[in-house]
């Protein structure tokens, strides 16, 4: 992109650059992209933030001002925002992966020989566009290269044989529901945590489900641990009344890959076909979608009072789950999964 010289703008235009500027990183957009929509050196942005810091508004005006030079010039805001931005604390030598603000207070303390307090690293984050966030999980045995090569290569040739051969894609997975979870929060005094009663006692639920992108959702309550037989079942019951070939995608859990299981499909002459999602990548699958939904906002909610009102509560919101493809539909729009309707 060509960038525009602000040289050549008289200072009333180019004060109002900036103070526009500073103001969109204040409302929550990236530096980065504010800087790259003007046309302009991305350094400027720095400068603009660490003057707006030390002197505010008036400190982008076109008048030259005086006083304290500011404690970090835009180059070093610059370097500062690529560190939090590009790299784990790890890589740096701290023994936590997250960035905290007693953590990036170090950091300008080593770089840039700057005392700040944790409430003025914390202000200064924010001016740089940045906000305390809670961070995607991802498994550290997860292989990117697999990843890459499953939403780039191997499900687009999934969707298309499926395409040719009129097949349904559907996505598996299973889980295990407990009566003690809990999720939200509740009004309170303040001061006084709340006591939500319920049974002592802890039970649980296995399940297994399968969802596909047009809304459909089928599921099935597991006696005891999932193995290659139960799993053959649910095979079963997915396939009942099916017209067309069914496509299903689990994770590589070693029932998925069971002799018993794959003799079952051979057996089924391309009614249907077993895919694999990459090893240790649950963020690929939308149907972890459906546990979060019923633990969240369901279960973890609720007064659990004993086993027979527990499983009628847990299938009861699956049933009605069923009856909501929209709701469905909406578990593959996550960004993660943008693979799989694009």
């Amino acid at each position: 992109m060509r960038k525009n010289d602000g040289r050549k703008l008289d200072h009333e235009t180019l004060e109002a650059i900036r103070i526009r500027a500073v103001e969109r990183v204040e409302a929550g957009e990236s530096p980065e992209v504010v800087i790259q929509a003007l046309g302009m050196s991305r350094a400027r942005i720095y400068e603009w933030l660490a003057a707006y810091r030390e002197g505010g508004y008036e400190a982008l005006k076109a008048k030259k001002l005086f006083g304290r030079p500011p404690k970090l010039t835009g180059k070093d805001l610059d370097q500062l925002y690529r560190i939090v931005t590009t790299k784990n604390p790890m890589q740096l030598k701290f023994f936590y992966a997250l960035w905290t603000r007693s953590m990036v207070r170090e950091v300008i303390r080593d770089k840039f020989g700057v005392r700040l307090s944790d409430v003025s690293v914390g202000r200064l984050l924010r001016k740089l566009g940045l906000s305390a966030q809670k961070p995607l999980r991802r498994a550290y045995q997860q292989d990117p290269e697999a990843v890459d090569r499953w939403v780039k290569e191997e499900y687009p040739q999934i969707r298309k044989l499926a395409k040719r051969e009129k097949a349904q894609i559907f996505f598996a997975d299973e889980a295990s529901v407990r009566s003690d979870y809990h999720s939200g929060t509740t009004w309170a005094p303040r001061g006084e945590t709340p006591v939500v009663p319920s049974t002592g006692a802890r039970f649980s639920l296995n399940l297994v489900s399968a969802v596909s992108p047009r809304g459909e959702m089928r599921f099935m309550t597991v006696d005891g641990r999932m193995n290659a037989a139960k799993f053959i079942e649910f095979l079963q019951r997915l396939m009942k009344g099916a017209e067309n070939p069914i496509f299903l995608i689990v994770d590589g859990h070693p029932t998925h890959r069971a002799l018993k299981v794959r003799k079952f499909i051979a057996s089924t002459q391309g009614k249907l076909r077993l895919f694999f999602l990459p090893p240790y990548s649950p963020e690929l699958n939308p149907d972890e979608s459906v546990w979060n939904y019923v633990k969240n906002h369901h279960v973890g909610k609720a007064t659990i009072t004993g086993p027979d009102q527990f499983r009628a509560l847990v299938l009861g919101t699956l049933w009605r789950m069923q009856r909501m493809p929209a709701l469905i539909r909406s578990f593959f729009g996550q960004r993660e999964l943008h693979y799989i309707t694009a």
